[in-house]
């Protein structure tokens, strides 16, 4: 629910406070510090699942895979996959969530301009307005359906006034059809390890990490 959020400056950045709770530190998000930060300087082409799944497991001299991270959130798989070598466009529909991404990425620019062309922001919109063919790639990570973690390990802090401000992608399988259009090569849904295929349609392929799946639908292009 919108309106039990708040967003307001932090020394750190722009942040998102939750009204029920107000000893919890404003969620703020950071490419230049901390674990998302972090998260990105380990991330290597030959170690991630990510990178196998979205056509990244070797370095080119070509123009750099553009991929459309049409379920951005808080942008922590589009930040590995820029630093995997992609350029990588964000699409998120929650205008809070749009508010946080864009003041990170004001932040980011400021002390390193070049990721401007590796890393933007699409204006708040539907995949419906993207045009056919436009990215190499898009990937999706909707919400998980409830249920669909088997661990009963506690949802971190920053997850769980992200999860309740967002809530469930209830139209998360009405989100392949579009995908698929505006894929040159290939789709990425990235799902729990039990979960049912997006709109129960099975994948060309998949990539199996310790945590979750990566469903891959092919539209051209190399298939692996």
């Amino acid at each position: 629910m919108p309106e039990a959020f708040q967003l307001k400056q932090t020394p750190q950045g722009l942040g998102l406070s939750w009204h029920a709770h107000p000893e919890m530190t404003p969620l703020v998000i950071d490419f230049l510090s901390g674990k998302q930060a972090f998260r990105g300087q380990q991330a290597n082409r030959k170690d991630e699942a990510i990178a196998r799944a979205c056509l990244l497991t070797k370095a080119t001299s070509e123009q750099p895979l553009t991929i459309l991270d049409a379920t951005a959130g808080l942008a922590r798989d589009a930040w590995v996959l820029v630093q995997l070598g992609a350029s990588v466009t964000l699409n998120e529909r929650q205008p809070m969530v749009h508010e946080l991404l864009a003041d990170a990425l004001q932040r980011l620019y400021n002390e390193h301009p070049e990721y401007r062309e590796k890393l933007k922001l699409a204006p708040t919109q539907t995949l419906q307005a993207f045009a056919d063919d436009t990215f190499d790639v898009v990937y999706l990570d909707p919400m998980y359906p409830k249920g669909a973690r088997k661990q009963k390990a506690a949802v971190k802090k920053d997850m769980q006034m992200f999860q309740h401000l967002v809530g469930s992608d209830l139209d998360a399988d009405e989100l392949l059809a579009p995908a698929l259009r505006i894929a040159r090569k290939r789709v990425v849904v990235k799902r729990p390890q039990h979960s049912d295929f997006l709109a129960q349609q099975k994948p060309s392929h998949q990539v199996i990490s310790k945590k979750h799946r990566f469903d891959i639908y092919v539209t051209k292009g190399p298939t692996t």
